[in-house]
């Protein structure tokens, strides 16, 4: 696991076992082995504001109108792989919602850029300006 589930955040993570879709033969219809795993970010106090802002955006549609993240893994025919599936794919996204982003500073550019696009610019309109003029000494 890339990053390590704080066994305080693992207390307030809820796991249900769901019937999952796809193959797996008879074994679908009989055992449970997709996995629901359901996390309140809007009520847990282990999380800033900050934090559960990026959790909010980086989760996009997994997250519901109540702020309870919702992952499902279906992706193994055994719920001990899909469990782990799932507590991974969470350690993924609070890795990534823990990273602040970094502001962007403007740059501007330098005399040296500035002198070479405008000396490109001048070559474009002349040559330009060279097709014009030569169209009428073709005769």
């Amino acid at each position: 696991m890339a990053f390590q589930l704080d066994p305080q955040i693992l207390s307030e993570i809820e796991i249900n076992f769901i019937h999952a879709s796809g193959p797996g033969g008879q074994n679908v219809n009989k055992v449970a082995t997709a996995v629901q795993l359901r996390f309140d970010v809007l009520n847990t106090t282990l999380l800033d504001d900050q934090f559960k802002i990026r959790l909010k955006k980086l989760a996009g549609k997994r997250m519901t109108s109540e702020g309870v993240l919702v992952i499902e893994a279906k992706r193994y025919r055994s719920q001990e792989k899909n469990r782990q599936d799932a507590l991974e794919r969470l350690g993924h996204l609070l890795e990534k919602a823990a990273l602040a982003p970094v502001k962007r500073h403007p740059t501007r550019p330098s005399l040296a850029a500035k002198v070479e696009r405008l000396s490109k610019k001048k070559q474009q309109a002349e040559k330009k300006r060279n097709r014009s003029l030569d169209h009428n000494t073709w005769d």
